[in-house]
This record gives structure tokens, C-alpha cells and sequence, in this order.
């Protein structure tokens, strides 16, 4: 089975402890963000994207034009472009990148960012068009011939392309979000339901969840989870530098005049938080103290520890049935060399023991 790592590139340096300076696309940055997440090893580069930031399909064109074999996942709100016109982008996409590219459906946890962008259909109508547009989607990337589509948010004629996706059957589909109606799009569509960095008791059961949608229409479904470690060379060092970083957080919030407000508006955003009550620490490793103080939003929990131990935690989600691992830094381009260096080869190699152990028990069996 194997495990895979995502990073995460922006079009300029900023996070949670760094301001952002500068304009808003800074190409020489992700130059050296991608190659820097590809020397270190990650399988594929996620691309974020919100009512505010640079368009991630010409941000993935240009990562993938000076990288060479790492591939991306690129973050797409439906809703905002026709999916017939948008099958046809991402097709294309696929075909310059050689097929590098996955896409990640962001349906919109939030109403206020949705709204920025024109966007006031309620929380679950929003999963209802998803649903609608990446069943189009695939349909358009996938037909021989025209079709027509009458549904409730798209009408087409003759809808076709003559561009096909260079992977088969069609681009990755990654699909989040934790409520009612997410988990039906998920089991109707995901290839990977990607995961917050939730505790492993709640992550357990929304992989169960997701597994009993997936098995209403016959499929199966792949996993991955996102968190921010925070390594050191021991233990102490790590939490120690957990606490400089919500400290930093904190006070450039103060100094730039901002704040997020309360809590975000999303079930994903409300499971964070549930484990934030547990306390600050939970399960030994899972450090909840960003996430209650940005209110739930995106993915903001952390695996604290040597590189050993926060190791040892990922692999007890790999243990879970997840074998994705979507990780980023606070100091993104410093922590992703660092990653490289200390944590992927060492998870990889406690993967692959875990593996041959599980085949000799097999053997041994038969």
C-alpha cells in the first residue's frame, strides 16, 4: 500500500508567524517552494485556494513548469466556472503536466468567503451543485460523444471535449468536508476524502462514515489527513517551540490589527474544536492550541515530538486505513527541507517494516 506525502505552496511566504510582505504572486518564491518540496521527496504539492488569493490553475502551470516530476493538487471551488469549460481547463492541465495533477473540491465551509466571490446558496445547497457539477465533470471528461445535461444548477447541449485527461479515467478527485451532505458527495465521488487533523478517535469514525457511503454505490475510497508538525531534536524542544509559535501567532494578529473573529462556520471547523476541549495536548502528540485559537479554521493542529515520535503518531492513522499525509510547516520553505530530511524517509521506512511484517504473518498463516 505504500505512503504518500502532500505539501503545501503558496504564491508568496506567509503563514500563521511570518507576514506577508510583498506582492501577492511572487514566482521566484514558488520556484524555489515546489523544487524545494520536490528535492525533499513529497509525492505531490497541494495549491490552497480562497475568495481572495491568486487563481491556482495558473499557479499549478507554473509550478509544474519548473519542476519535473512532483505532481500538485489544485484546489477548485465549483460553482464559479461552467463544469464544461472547467473539464476541459483541467484536461488540458493534465496534458502539460503530463498527468501531475489532481483536484481537490472545495465546496465552501464558509458563507462570507463564498459570498466575496457571488456565491449565496446555503451550506447544503452548495454539496447539492457539487454534486451536480463533478458528476458533469467526469461525465464530460469521460463521454465519446455529445450529450445533453438538464439538472438543477447546469443545462448543456451538445456538451463534449476533445481534450481528455491524460490519466484514466479521469483527474484524481480529493473531496473534503465533514457534514451530512459531504459525506454523500464523498461516497458518490472521492477518490481521496481528505481528512483535518482530527484526533484518531474521531478520525476513526469519520473514516468509518465515509467507508459506509463509499459502500452505498459500490466503491472504496482512499484517505489522507493534514497536520502542521513541529519537530525537535527532543521532546521537550518540539513543545517548546510549539509554544513560541502560538505565542508569535498571537501577537502578530495583534501587531497587523486582526482578528479571525469566531469560530469558523463548518462542520470540519466544529470537529477541531471538539477536540481542542480535550485540552491543549491529545493524544500524546496532537497539539490543539492553534486550532481554538483561529477558531477551527483550515488545517491548524499539529504532531509535536522528535521526528521518532511524531512518526510513531502518523503511523497510527496509517494503522487506520490512512495513507496520505498532507503536511506543512509555520517556517513553510525551512520546514519542508526539514521534513524531507528527518520525517518522510523515516515514516516510509517504518511503512515499509510495517508491510513485510504484515505479508511474512500472511504467509505464515496460509
Amino acid at each position: 500500500m505504500g505512503v504518500q506525502f502532500i505539501g503545501m505552496i503558496q504564491p508568496h511566504e506567509v503563514s500563521e508567524t511570518i507576514p506577508h510582505t510583498g506582492p501577492a504572486v511572487d514566482p521566484a518564491y514558488v520556484r524555489v517552494f515546489a523544487q524545494a518540496h520536490e528535492h525533499a521527496g513529497f509525492d505531490r504539492i497541494l495549491v490552497p485556494a480562497s475568495a481572495t488569493s491568486p487563481d491556482t490553475l495558473l499557479t499549478v502551470a507554473y509550478a509544474a513548469s519548473v519542476t519535473q516530476r512532483i505532481h500538485f493538487l489544485l484546489a477548485h471551488r465549483p460553482g464559479f466556472v461552467s463544469p464544461t469549460l472547467s473539464a476541459r481547463q483541467l484536461a488540458t492541465l493534465d496534458n502539460y503536466t503530463n498527468g501531475r495533477v489532481a483536484v481537490h473540491y472545495i465546496t465552501g465551509g464558509s458563507d462570507e468567503d463564498q459570498q466575496r466571490d457571488g456565491d449565496f446558496l446555503g451550506h447544503d445547497e452548495r454539496y447539492a451543485r457539487s454534486d451536480e457539477y463533478i458528476g458533469l465533470l467526469r461525465r464530460v471528461w469521460t463521454s465519446e460523444q455529445p450529450f445533453d445535461h438538464a439538472g438543477t444548477y447546469y443545462q448543456a447541449k451538445g456538451a463534449w471535449s476533445e481534450v481528455k485527461p491524460v490519466q484514466s479515467p479521469y483527474v484524481p478527485i480529493y473531496f473534503g468536508g465533514a457534514s451530512a451532505p459531504a459525506l454523500q458527495v464523498a461516497g458518490k465521488y472521492a477518490d481521496v476524502y481528505a481528512l483535518w487533523g482530527e484526533s484518531l478517535a474521531q478520525a476513526s469514525d469519520l473514516v468509518r462514515q465515509v467507508r459506509a457511503a463509499a459502500a452505498q454505490h459500490g466503491r472504496t475510497v482512499e484517505f489522507s489527513i493534514s497536520f502542521r508538525p513541529i519537530l525537535g531534536a527532543t521532546e521537550a524542544e518540539a513543545w517548546a517551540k510549539a509554544e513560541q509559535i502560538l505565542e508569535d501567532t498571537r501577537r502578530l494578529k495583534v501587531s497587523q490589527g486582526f482578528s479571525r473573529g469566531g469560530p469558523q462556520q463548518s462542520e470540519g471547523a466544529r470537529r477541531l474544536l471538539a477536540d481542542a476541549a480535550q485540552g491543549d495536548r491529545v493524544d500524546a502528540h496532537l497539539w490543539t492550541a492553534l486550532a481554538r485559537e483561529n477558531g477551527g479554521r483550515s488545517n491548524s493542529t499539529s504532531l509535536v515530538g522528535t521526528p521518532e515520535q511524531v512518526a510513531d503518531a502518523l503511523l497510527k492513522y496509517y494503522d487506520l486505513g490512512i495513507t496520505t499525509f498532507l503536511i506543512r510547516g509555520f517556517d513553510p520553505l525551512v520546514d519542508t527541507i526539514t521534513y524531507g530530511r528527518d520525517l518522510l524517509p523515516l515514516v516510509r521506512q517504518k511503512v515499509a517494516e510495517r508491510e513485510r511484517e504484515a505479508e511474512h504473518l500472511a504467509l505464515k498463516a496460509a
